[in-house]
C-alpha cells in the first residue's frame, strides 16, 4: 500500500499561501485566502457560481476575483484564460519589483484601495442632499478590485505598455499607498467628498 504525500498548493505552482496575511482585521472575512483548503488553488479558475446567492462571492478566492474583474468590457467578456494569463504575468512582474510574495502585495493593495467612507443621496421630493456613510467591508473589497482593474485598463489603453505591466504597476503602487495609483487617487477623492458631506 503506497501513501501519497500531500502536495503543497501553490498559485501558478510558484506562490505559496502560507505566509500571506490580511493586515486589516475588518476585511479578514471577505478576503478568501487560506482559511479553508478550497481557497488555495493552483489556477485562479474554479468554474463555480458565486453570484447565485447574496454574499457568496465573499468565498471566491481573492486572486480569482481579480481575474474575473479583468474580463470587463464587451470584447473581453468570457475570456477567462486570457485574464488568467494577464494576472500570471503581472504577478511575475510584481515579484521582480518587490522581491516578495505577489499574493501578499495584492492583499495589501486591496486593503489600501477600498474607500472607508462614501456619500449617498438622501432626500425626497426634489430636495436631494448627500450624506456621508460608512462603507461595508465587502463593498470595500469589491470597490478596491474594481478600481485596480480599471486603473490598469485605462493605463494600458493606447499605450506601448502591456496590460500585465500596467496591472503590476497598479498593484505595486496601491500596495505602497502611492498617489501614482489610480485606485488610491479615486479612494482619496471619494473619502474627501464624503468628509465634506458629513
Amino acid at each position: 500500500m503506497t501513501t501519497t504525500a500531500s502536495v503543497e498548493v501553490k498559485l501558478f505552482n510558484r506562490w505559496t499561501y502560507d505566509d500571506v496575511s490580511v493586515p486589516d482585521i475588518s476585511l479578514h472575512d471577505y478576503i478568501a485566502l487560506k482559511e479553508r483548503e478550497k481557497y488555495r488553488q493552483f489556477l485562479p479558475h474554479t468554474a463555480s457560481r458565486y453570484n447565485v446567492k447574496q454574499f457568496r462571492k465573499a468565498t471566491c478566492p481573492i486572486v480569482e476575483r481579480l481575474v474575473n474583474s479583468m474580463m470587463m468590457y464587451g470584447r473581453n467578456s468570457g475570456k477567462k484564460l486570457k485574464a488568467v494569463r494577464i494576472v500570471k504575468h503581472a504577478f511575475e512582474i510584481v515579484h521582480l519589483l518587490t522581491g516578495s510574495n505577489p499574493i501578499q502585495v495584492l492583499v495589501e493593495a486591496i486593503v489600501n484601495s477600498g474607500p472607508r467612507e462614501d456619500s449617498t443621496r438622501v432626500g425626497s421630493a426634489g430636495t436631494v442632499r448627500r450624506q456621508a456613510v460608512d462603507v461595508s467591508p465587502l463593498r470595500r473589497v469589491n470597490q478596491a478590485i474594481y478600481l485596480i482593474c480599471l486603473g490598469a485598463r485605462e493605463a494600458a489603453f493606447r499605450n506601448i505598455k502591456s496590460i500585465a505591466e500596467c496591472l503590476a504597476d497598479e498593484i505595486f503602487n496601491a500596495s505602497k499607498g502611492s498617489s501614482n495609483s489610480y485606485a488610491i487617487k479615486k479612494k482619496d477623492e471619494v473619502e474627501r467628498v464624503a468628509k465634506t458631506n458629513r
